[in-house]
């Protein structure tokens, strides 16, 4: 089959692997229809090179047609339509049984001291292969794989593989009082829902980015938007529009490549060409993120406030501001979105023919499998108005 294989940073190739088999009796085998292109995926193209290897397969928000399935897997079956949540979890564990999927002790990857299995996402997460590829197997099939109706395009569907999750966790945990007012920082696919989410629950939705279709697509949907392009202050903006406290809630939708913070970028970028042997250790002792988004979140909550991290960070000797953080009385969520245990919140959304989310107003490209690495440059480059790209093989 043909799929997305990553070869060094800023090296990803189309190439012909193994078709996938079943390996127990949990598995499934999914013909993948569509595949979605994440933030989080550029860390892989460039940061996180040291904990992948050539050949790796990529991707881990797909959805298809289920082609077979093992002995244990009842709810799905073949020919079924089904969305692929990106963690990989059991369903029945202590941490299942308590909604925290994104934790499942059957999955965890202990040997890295992470949580669950990820598709597509370095030996820090199981080396599991992704789903920007034709086929997919999909371990614990037997509770994970989200059965949808046929008749809609994928897109109504293929968001709650990742994006649609995330962002209800990131307003869930950012726990917005009735009538307040959250920030997002970085309106990618994660900030654009996470704001539509934010309104959809009453509550009022800022928005910060640097990137003029991200901006004027949040505009589009009501949101209030900060050009941090233009905005020498961007904290106080946020105060400006809120009585002078600062936001009840913040949300950090950027992560470890936030723009600025050119130390860290360098040293990002020279850990990603040194050898495996060496670059691994010192990114899991010594590695640091670019913090730049996430100091202005921090300036920009009022006291008592809350901030839900939904970017992903990476570093391991980040320095943070601790006093700031305990003299306002911060309180700070975060984590790898637990997917299933936010699906029958929104499947009723996402399956409305009036698309309360807007979900419709999403993805900016939909391309052949066979155009993905150009795909990644022009993400990562935010060139062509790329927000939300979409693969199909």
């Amino acid at each position: 089959m043909k799929a997305l294989t990553w070869h060094g940073p800023r090296d990803v190739r189309i190439e012909d692997v193994p078709d996938p088999e079943l390996e127990a009796g949990t598995d499934a085998i999914i013909r993948v229809t569509s595949s979605g292109l994440c933030g989080s995926d550029l860390h892989l193209y460039e940061v996180l090179a040291p904990f992948l290897d050539p050949g790796d397969v990529l991707g881990h928000e797909p959805m298809g047609v289920v082609e077979e399935t093992g002995s244990a897997v009842q709810h799905i079956a073949p020919g079924d339509r089904v969305v692929v949540p990106f963690n990989i979890s059991c369903g029945h564990c202590w941490m299942c049984d308590r909604g925290l999927f994104a934790q499942c002790e059957t999955t965890q990857v202990r040997e890295q001291g992470s949580g669950a299995a990820l598709f597509g996402y370095t030996k820090l997460y199981g080396s599991v292969p992704g789903g920007q590829a034709e086929y997919l197997r999909v371990p614990q099939a037997q509770f994970g794989p989200i059965k949808v109706p046929e008749g809609p395009p994928d897109e109504q569907f293929l968001f709650l593989s990742d994006v649609l999750p995330t962002a209800w966790q990131a307003v869930e945990y950012a726990e917005v009082p009735e009538g307040g007012t959250v920030a997002v920082f970085g309106l990618g696919p994660i900030g654009q829902m996470a704001a539509r989410i934010a309104q959809h629950r009453g509550f009022r939705a800022l928005g910060v980015d640097r990137v003029p279709e991200r901006l004027n697509m949040a505009q589009r949907h009501g949101v209030r938007t900060i050009d941090a392009a233009q905005e020498d202050d961007v904290p106080g903006a946020v105060r400006e529009l809120t009585d002078g406290r600062g936001a009840d809630s913040v949300i950090d939708a950027v992560g470890m490549e936030a723009h600025g913070s050119p130390v860290a970028e360098l040293g990002q970028k020279v850990a990603g060409v040194l050898p495996d042997s060496v670059a691994e250790p010192l990114m899991s002792k010594a590695g640091v993120d670019r913090l730049s988004a996430l100091h202005q979140c921090i300036d920009s909550v009022r006291r008592a406030g809350t901030i839900s991290l939904s970017g992903v960070y990476g570093g391991m000797a980040d320095p943070m501001p601790m006093l700031t953080l305990f003299d306002k009385g911060v309180r700070l969520a975060m984590g790898q979105a637990h997917v299933k245990r936010w699906i029958p919140d929104l499947l009723p959304l996402v399956g409305h023919e009036s698309d309360p989310l807007g979900i419709r107003d999403l993805t900016t490209h939909r391309l052949p499998l066979g155009d993905a690495p150009q795909a990644y440059d022009t993400f990562q480059r935010k060139e062509d108005g790329a927000i939300k790209m979409v693969f199909e093989p």
